[in-house]
């Protein structure tokens, strides 16, 4: 007679533990997907013309870092940039700068049809600071735009398509900036991608002029080449012309390559970053923290409900709680080993809480009575976390 009872009391749990375990695969792979640690690549050649295109995922880097002399770190600089985007997506890093002790000391971002031109720097307590010039409509309808940043003295300009659009007296810029690893077409930290073309791109270790900078337009955007003359200061000059190859070769002998990775990686990516540097103060961010939440709330819902029912825990609400922190935190791990997710510690707490608020649901007075209309014996009360 008692093994019949306990058949029964296991057949009424076999729901329950389905359904627990749907969303506890739904969870990995929503958390995992695509399981892949070495994804393609996404970087080809322009057929029948000069230029790269990035895919959805894809990256490429100097095959060393750029070594500025003492003189030329605190001197000014200029860079040239000559790109297509494929998209309007919200926000891509195009161009970065990268050190391990400051991975985007420079870059160039592009938000929605804006071209971003951003700069960190330490302030006194060595907390990170952000400044930035936002030029507008950039990219408007996709189309191709040559980009100009140079700054001296006077602070910083910036040109499109070699008309000046921005200038800022306090966004200065130094050859330091454009020292370290150059990284194109995603960030060297996160998974932030940019899709377009790439025609060319330009390194100077002095200021250009107006002169300059309108001349040095027409010349690459009507005949693919660029000026070398030693009085420009000219650090790099990357035409991609190759049109095959995994190795983009610099016109200019003193400075490094750039390399084309069978794999998509990210140059130094956060093992479980801590919340106060995942923090930012944009739309995404907050929309991410409310996705996270939200995916959680069935796991603490249905699996305090299993635990009570069943009475595998005397303290089921506590063992829900620990089990979504659980289960959260290994999914941050191996995220660390998939280039296209991130690993951080706000996921964690996020996630948690969602556990927390479906163990709070399961709890109320209304939800109680429904589950006991529906036939599911609530066995166990949390001792700890009382009725």
């Amino acid at each position: 007679m008692g093994m019949e009872n306990t058949a029964k009391e296991m057949s009424k749990g076999w729901p329950l533990r389905t359904i627990c375990a749907c969303i506890l695969g739904a969870i990995f792979v929503a958390g995992l997907w695509p399981f892949n640690p070495h994804p393609s690549n996404m970087v080809s050649w322009i057929t029948n013309r000069n230029g790269i295109r990035f895919g959805k995922r894809g990256i490429l880097f100097s095959s060393g870092a750029f070594k500025m002399t003492t003189a030329a770190r605190n001197a000014a600089c200029s860079l040239e940039i000559w790109l297509q985007p494929s998209g309007d997506d919200a926000a891509n890093t195009i161009l970065t700068f990268f050190t391990p002790e400051n991975p985007e000391r420079f870059k160039l971002r592009q938000y929605l049809d804006n071209l971003l031109v951003q700069r960190e720097v330490r302030d006194q307590w060595n907390r990170l600071r952000i400044s930035e010039i936002e030029i507008e409509h950039v990219f408007r309808q996709k189309k191709q735009a040559f980009v100009t940043v140079t700054s001296g003295a006077q602070g910083t300009e910036i040109y499109t398509d070699g008309l000046l659009v921005a200038m800022s007296p306090h966004f200065g810029l130094s050859g330091q900036d454009f020292s370290g690893q150059l990284v194109l077409g995603a960030s060297p930290v996160a998974y932030d991608t940019w899709s377009g073309q790439l025609r060319g791109l330009a390194v100077y270790n002095q200021e250009l002029s107006a002169t300059q900078v309108l001349r040095h337009y027409h010349t690459w955007t009507e005949t693919g080449e660029v000026e070398i003359a030693e009085k420009e200061g000219i650090v790099a000059v990357y035409r991609f012309a190759e049109q095959a190859g995994r190795v983009i070769h610099n016109r200019v002998d003193s400075g490094p390559g750039l390399y084309i990775p069978e794999h998509f990686l990210i140059l130094q990516k956060p093992f479980l970053e801590p919340p106060w540097k995942e923090f930012r103060l944009d739309r995404t961010y907050f929309k991410d923290l409310i996705i996270n939440i939200a995916g959680f709330i069935p796991l603490g819902f249905f699996f305090c409900t299993y635990l009570s029912s069943t009475g595998h825990s005397n303290r089921p609400r506590l063992a829900t709680i620990i089990l979504g922190g659980t289960v959260s935190l290994t999914i941050e791990i191996l995220q660390a080993y998939l280039p296209t997710r991130s690993s951080g510690m706000t996921d964690i707490l996020t996630n948690t809480l969602g556990t927390g608020i479906g163990v709070f649901l399961f709890s109320l007075r209304p939800v109680q009575t429904l589950l006991a209309k529906t036939a599911i014996p609530i066995k166990q009360q949390d001792k700890t976390l009382g009725n």
